[in-house]
């Protein structure tokens, strides 16, 4: 087995149990998105599909303990690649795009494979499969603090007793912020065109739920 199917098979197994939208099927959209990218935007294969694979692994440790996923994951893919025996450079260029892929990081990313895998994955916050993946995560946060009795602290807008209410305000504070943070011109055309589902989506939404007073 080749060190992408190892890695896939690893993740999958860490990942089995997650209760969000951070699980296998996030994790290989936006490698595909990668590869999508790089068809046009150039970069190299094997340092994208790494980061790709790895850059959520570690969410279960962020659930359990609080903390930065986009840490645990860089931390998670260095103990296995060496393990696995991966050169060191390459070690180092997928942790560093890890690290930086976070939306909520706020870190610049400093190679073209970083900047792809930031892209990749914000585009999976677009779309009918964004729209998808943030009310499933709102729905499987609040089941959490109900289990716990924490509140994320980075998704407050999750929170609202009045659940349109914080579906509204997390669309105007992360979908329809990405265009303005993305790094390529693929991506940007790739999301210019999910965005025009979300707009149409939200005004139906908004229509439908505007009670005459």
């Amino acid at each position: 087995m080749d060190l992408i199917e190892r890695t896939r098979e690893y993740v999958s197994e860490v990942l089995a149990d997650e209760p969000s939208t951070h699980d296998l099927s996030h994790i290989e959209r936006v490698e595909d998105l990668c590869m999508q990218i790089r068809k046009k935007e150039g970069g190299d294969e094997l340092v994208l599909r790494l980061a790709a694979l790895f850059h959520d692994v570690g969410i279960m440790k962020e659930h359990q303990q609080g903390g930065d996923h986009a840490q645990y994951s860089a931390e998670i893919a260095q103990e296995f690649l060496t393990t696995a025996g991966a050169n060191k450079d390459l070690i180092e260029h997928v942790m560093a795009c890890i690290r930086s892929h976070r939306f909520s990081s706020g870190l610049e990313a400093q190679t073209l494979e970083a900047k792809i895998l930031q892209d990749a994955d914000r585009i999976d916050a677009l779309g009918a499969v964004g729209i998808f993946r943030s009310l499933v995560s709102m729905g499987a946060l609040h089941v959490m603090r109900s289990a716990t009795g924490t509140i994320n602290e980075r998704s407050i807008n999750v929170h609202r007793k009045d659940y349109l209410e914080g579906f509204y305000e997390y669309m105007n504070n992360k979908p329809f912020r990405i265009m303005e943070r993305l790094n390529t011109d693929t991506a940007r055309g790739i999301a210019r065109e999910r965005l025009k589902l979300m707009h149409v989506y939200l005004n139906a939404l908004q229509e439908e739920t505007s009670y005459i007073k």
